[in-house]
């Protein structure tokens, strides 16, 4: 189950890095290339969500929210990728409300299973950057879409580095990375 959940960390923290790379380094893109390149991020996190809450064993609750976050990721990527000409307001909206619902989720789950993380701070922190990211997007909806590409893009950095830094800390509390690191320290 924890090799599962770090998998599913390392695609979506890998998903978020390149996205917001794209996003950083092509900030002029328009509103049509960036609602593209949002729904093909959000369709891909979507997809690893739902994946995970139909294989994970166990807590029903855990994968009910995995499932609702996933199937309202597919949503929005697929709304986005077929309505591309969506208005720079309407991808605001979207963009904010995808964020702060995905963030809401990570804050529940870091707080949730705090005991089996054991360092929930990374998912905590991924969830605080994705609501403030979101209530960043609702609060000025008419900056222009290079500042949309910004704050989606740098977003996107933080997010993903600190899914990366999950699942590395999960990778490390492993039986098997348990006894390499006491063989190293001994």
């Amino acid at each position: 189950m924890r090799r599962q959940l770090m998998w599913m960390l390392v695609l979506r923290g890998g998903a978020a890095l390149l996205f917001g790379v794209i996003a950083l380094v092509w900030p002029a893109v328009t509103v049509v290339a960036l609602a593209l390149l949002f729904g093909a991020y959000a369709l891909l996190d979507g997809v690893a969500l739902l994946v995970s809450a139909v294989r994970r064993k166990g807590d029903q609750a855990h994968r009910l929210a995995h499932a609702a976050a996933g199937v309202l990721g597919i949503a929005a990527g697929v709304f986005t990728i077929a309505w591309p000409g969506v208005t720079a307001l309407g991808l605001v909206v979207l963009a904010g409300a995808w964020s702060v619902i995905t963030g809401v989720a990570e804050l529940w789950a870091a707080v949730r299973f705090r005991r089996e993380l054991h360092h929930e701070w990374a998912l905590f922190a991924a969830g605080g950057a994705s609501v403030l990211a979101g209530l960043l997007l609702w609060a000025r909806p008419e900056v222009g879409a290079i500042t949309i590409a910004q704050i989606i893009g740098v977003y996107a950095l933080l997010s993903g580095g600190l899914l990366l830094t999950a699942a590395r800390h999960l990778h490390g509390t492993t039986p098997a990375a348990r006894l390499t690191h006491h063989a190293r320290h001994a």
